[in-house]
């Protein structure tokens, strides 16, 4: 790994790294914030956390805040990069199609299935890498913003093994239905639709076994709410379910930052009480 940058915040250290990828075959980077328990040796549980169309590792790091209270809680923060990125790599014009716009799906369709296994590297790589060279435990927790709200939620759905609980900002919760999931299933999925069934939260929870504790927020005034998001769908499933999911819609907030800052503290205390 070759280390980037390197900042004291909080007690701890906020650090971005970039190193070569088995599962995209290509260069990757990532951020982790180390809390100030980790100093002397002691390992720390993880929240991995997925960002939306357009992100990069840098989006949470810098606008959420949530740095002060992981130090404080003794949380390691993990955030990936939203997609491979090069010359090579295969890319789009449009905003929510190829670099930045993952959906964190392992592509099956040309050009994309060359780089574009993301959710092989969330799920397997990229712990393993962590795990190996920082103090931290295989306790997990993992979290994300839109379409990195259906990252979290979908890994962890196919996944609770892997995860303590999971939590979401506004997440494209039923992809298969709405067109931004349409979009970039079809293309790096194919038409076959019972391959899109994999990535898709609301058809995992339908046949999901084991039901981790689940916390979604989503703001009222957010413009991607009744087309791309609809969050009421994932409920609807979860009261079928008698899932322990927890939805708050927050009067007045939209789909920004300003609403992940707003309420990651909450985010933080959620996954902690699972953690400890």
């Amino acid at each position: 790994m070759e280390l980037i940058a390197s900042q004291r915040a909080f007690g701890g250290w906020h650090k971005r790294y970039r190193h070569r990828s088995d599962a995209t075959g290509t260069e990757m980077t990532f951020a982790i914030y180390l809390p100030p328990q980790t100093a002397h040796g002691t390992k720390v549980p993880v929240l991995y956390w997925l960002s939306g169309l357009t992100c990069t590792d840098e989006n949470f790091s810098t606008k959420a805040g949530a740095q002060r209270v992981a130090a404080e809680l003794g949380l390691a923060l993990v955030m990936p990069d939203t997609s491979p990125r090069g010359d090579d790599v295969a890319d789009d014009a449009a905003y929510d199609l190829g670099q930045g716009a993952s959906f964190y799906v392992n592509a099956t369709q040309a050009p994309w299935r060359s780089h574009y296994r993301m959710y092989d590297y969330v799920v397997e790589e990229l712990p393993a890498l962590i795990e190996a060279h920082f103090p931290v435990t295989a306790v997990r927790a993992i979290s994300g913003h839109s379409m990195g709200g259906h990252g979290a939620l979908m890994v962890a759905l196919r996944n609770p093994g892997r995860y303590r609980s999971i939590s979401a900002f506004s997440p494209i919760v039923n992809p298969s239905a709405v067109p931004w999931g349409q979009k970039a299933f079809n293309h790096y999925l194919g038409d076959d639709r019972t391959a899109w069934a994999a990535y898709d939260s609301c058809q995992l929870m339908e046949s999901a076994g084991e039901m981790l504790p689940m916390l979604i927020d989503q703001g009222e005034q957010d413009s991607f709410l009744p087309e791309q998001l609809q969050p009421h769908i994932l409920q609807e499933v979860a009261a079928r379910r008698d899932w322990p999911l927890t939805l708050r819609m927050q009067p007045g907030y939209d789909h920004s930052y300003y609403f992940v800052a707003s309420f990651i503290e909450d985010h933080l205390r959620f996954h902690a009480a699972y953690l400890a």
